[in-house]
């Protein structure tokens, strides 16, 4: 008989893996989708909703699917997914019609929402102080968005996007064999059938659950919207080809997705409110960088000799070196907001994660839209990352009103007479600690 360490490393292996393979079929519509807008002549807007709309699917799923969990367990409901999604994807290469790959994609989806079903299934089988690294680790699944952009561009070229999802569509079933022998179930890990999901929902009248939802709205739907675009924004933007664009960004992609598990484990070390917060300003300095356009600019010389002329944009290195920026604090953030859940919410941490996986789709699945319409609209390319810029100021502010404030007036009250300086060094562990007002 299996040890319970054995079995909680090949829970997490196996589960890694799988959801690695998910994320990999959810983002293959960021890659195809190139050749395909060609193919239908479809514009910036009718693009976002087609990458958009797997994202969307995977994101409602993750509530009813969060909660399944907390139900029956992760091994059947992980399964099941893995067995459903097969058929949606083998489908995807007869496609002919922009309505035809629009239903396609929103069965495709469901590969995302078995986040909300690995997440959970991973934790249950960890202690408390192991739940945040266990949970990095297996958040590094991410990765299979990196994956798409190392396999797809190449198969595009040489054998065509109809060839994506045929052999994607093997390696899901393979997938799901490999899953259901290497994992195990646990019945103590299920909540009690008498709790009803009325009684699980009331979860969402906690005031912090839909704070973690903008936080996670930010660094995993930022993350997922951003991946889906780039292969595009680079192509449009320094005049690359698919291939030279999908490597180029998976200098964004494969760190995100990789580093979450080092996130996990400083979330652990140092508490997930300081590792968020500084996540947050991190990409927040970064994406104001990205988003200078480029521009032209027309001065009168001295004396009124003439106009002096001259132009300023990012160069692509600089742009690539922020974008690495966004990616590394992203993909530790993504661990940070659900070290935040495991600590308050461990009891039905399935549907809570299920909200906040939810949320954070929700963000995938807009942003992709919003970034075709804005580049429709303005034709500046660059207001796709000051939208990005925008979204992560309101998460900061938020923060700071509901977790940096509250403790900074304590001291004030408690303290009147002490420097600000002393006060900060006697309550430095308490800012750690999220408090809501």
């Amino acid at each position: 008989m299996a040890s319970e360490r054995f079995k909680q490393t090949s829970v997490l292996i196996a589960n890694t893996f799988a959801f690695t393979m998910c994320f990999m079929v959810w983002t293959m519509f960021g890659e195809i989708g190139v050749p395909i807008a060609e193919q239908l002549d479809l514009n910036g807007t009718q693009f976002g909703i087609l990458t958009a709309v797997p994202i969307l699917t995977g994101a409602l799923s993750r509530l009813p699917l969060g909660s399944l969990t907390d139900r029956y367990g992760g091994r059947p409901v992980f399964f099941i997914i893995l067995l459903v999604i097969v058929p949606a994807i083998w489908l995807v290469q007869f496609a002919t019609a922009y309505w035809q790959l629009l239903v396609l994609g929103a069965f495709v989806g469901l590969a995302g929402g078995s986040f909300s079903v690995g997440i959970t299934y991973t934790a249950k089988w960890f202690e408390k102080d192991r739940q945040g690294l266990a949970m990095g680790i297996f958040g590094a699944g991410n990765a299979g968005a990196a994956v798409t952009k190392f396999i797809a561009p190449t198969v595009i070229v040489v054998l065509g996007w109809q060839a994506v999802p045929n052999i994607y569509a093997g390696i899901m079933l393979v997938t799901a064999v490999l899953f259901w022998f290497f994992t195990y179930s646990n019945p103590a890990h299920r909540t009690a059938s008498s709790v009803s999901l009325r009684d699980q929902l009331r979860v969402l009248n906690d005031p912090k659950v839909w704070k973690y939802c903008q936080y996670y709205s930010v660094v995993f739907g930022g993350y997922v919207g951003v991946s889906l675009w780039l292969t595009r924004y680079y192509m449009g933007e320094y005049g690359f080809g698919i291939q030279v664009a999908a490597l180029i960004a998976t200098i964004f992609v494969l760190p995100s997705g990789v580093i979450r598990a080092f996130g996990g484990w400083l979330s652990d070390r140092f508490g997930a409110h300081t590792v968020t917060w500084t996540c947050l300003w991190a990409s927040l300095i970064a994406l104001f960088i990205m988003s200078y356009p480029e521009t032209q600019y027309r001065v009168a010389g001295a004396g009124g000799e003439g106009m002096v002329e001259f132009g300023f944009g990012i160069p692509v290195w600089l742009f690539t070196t922020a974008l690495f920026v966004v990616g590394i604090a992203w993909g530790i953030g993504k661990a940070s907001v659900f070290k935040y859940l495991s600590n308050e919410y461990h009891e039905n941490l399935g549907l809570v994660s299920g909200i906040v996986g939810l949320a954070g789709g929700i963000g995938g699945f807009l942003l992709p839209i919003m970034f075709g319409a804005l580049v429709d609209i303005t034709g500046v390319a660059t207001t796709v990352w000051m939208l990005c810029f925008g979204v992560t100021l309101v998460s900061i502010i938020w923060m700071w009103w509901t977790e940096r404030r509250v403790p900074m007036l304590t001291r004030d009250e408690k303290h009147p007479g002490k420097s600000a300086e002393t006060q900060s060094a006697e309550t430095q562990s308490a800012e750690t600690r999220p408090t809501e007002s």
